[in-house]
């Protein structure tokens, strides 16, 4: 079985924990760093989260680092409405058992990637700030990146009308990274909202006898409530976490190879991922863009993961 080493680059956040819980759980993946940025909550609690996480799943040797406290030019907005503000709220997670690296986060990308003996797979499940960085400060870095696997856009948005949370949150990040040809498969909202945590999944997830589990089935209920109360959804879908299982189980997606532009001016369309599934722009493609999911077959690999706790 190959291994595949990879750095997660996230806002934890709700999904984002419940992805890093997938990957920790599968052989498959080598989670050799996890780096921080601000989006669904400030920089502080977010990387505060991914170290919980980390102690909770028995990650104790992988480097966390904090990364970019704002957008590359906006003004800083988070998500309390859906995450809390804390960004992880719901479990009673104990305080992190140690503190983050003060490598800068796009430092570790950088270095990390430099370092491994074959290129990684970088999966981004927030604002693209750090990646963004990371590409701007270590020329000739792309060589050492074998695919970024992100969550982010859309043809619908979430956050405006037209745009969706982590593109929306630095737009100019999203726009440099989709134009780096590195190669990009993104997980947007037309296949998330496809992953729904529904009430007889919740009810299988706290079936299972560990305490892993049984945070993941706490997490899950308190972003139903939210999205619920916020986007009127009956199920929360787990966005992040399909960026984890493609990785291991490419087989359950149908994706497309289009091209995707950023917009960074619009006055009622920044963050919008123009996705151009017709091939109406003449565009070459820069990305394969999640269509159809294997919903079963999702939830089997998430369940069957926990289980291994």
């Amino acid at each position: 079985m190959t291994t595949k080493k990879i750095i997660m680059d996230g806002d934890p956040g709700h999904d984002d924990a419940i992805a890093i819980i997938l990957a920790a759980a599968r052989p498959e993946l080598d989670i050799i760093g996890i780096t921080t940025v601000s989006g669904n909550a400030d920089i502080d609690n977010t990387t505060r989260n991914a170290l919980k996480i980390c102690d909770l799943v028995g990650l104790n040797d992988v480097i966390v680092s904090q990364g970019a406290s704002k957008p590359l030019v906006r003004l800083r907005e988070t998500a309390p409405s859906i995450h809390g503000d804390s960004g992880l709220d719901g479990p009673d997670l104990p305080e992190p058992s140690r503190s983050w690296s003060h490598e800068h986060g796009a430092d570790t990308i950088s270095r990390l990637a430099r370092e491994a003996a074959e290129p990684v797979t970088l999966l981004a499940t927030g604002p693209l700030t750090n990646v963004a960085l990371a590409l701007a400060k270590t020329p000739g870095i792309q060589a050492n990146i074998n695919e970024i696997v992100l969550m982010g856009g859309g043809t619908s948005g979430n956050w405006t009308p037209t745009a969706e949370f982590n593109i929306w949150a630095d737009p100019e990040a999203a726009r440099s990274v989709f134009e780096s040809g590195i190669p990009i498969t993104v997980m947007g909202l037309d296949i998330t909202h496809q992953a729904l945590a529904t009430p007889e999944v919740i009810k299988q997830i706290n079936s299972i006898d560990n305490n892993v589990a049984q945070v993941v089935g706490e997490l899950l209920d308190f972003f139903t409530s939210t999205y619920q109360e916020t986007f009127n959804f009956k199920s929360a879908p787990v966005h992040d976490v399909l960026t984890a299982a493609y990785c291991v189980a490419p087989e359950l997606f149908t994706m497309q190879d289009v091209n995707i532009a950023v917009e960074t001016k619009g006055e009622f369309t920044a963050g919008t991922t123009a996705v151009d599934l017709q091939g109406v722009t003449g565009r070459e493609t820069n990305a394969k863009f999640g269509t159809e999911l294997d919903v079963d077959g999702f939830w089997t690999l998430m369940i069957n993961a926990l289980k291994t706790y």
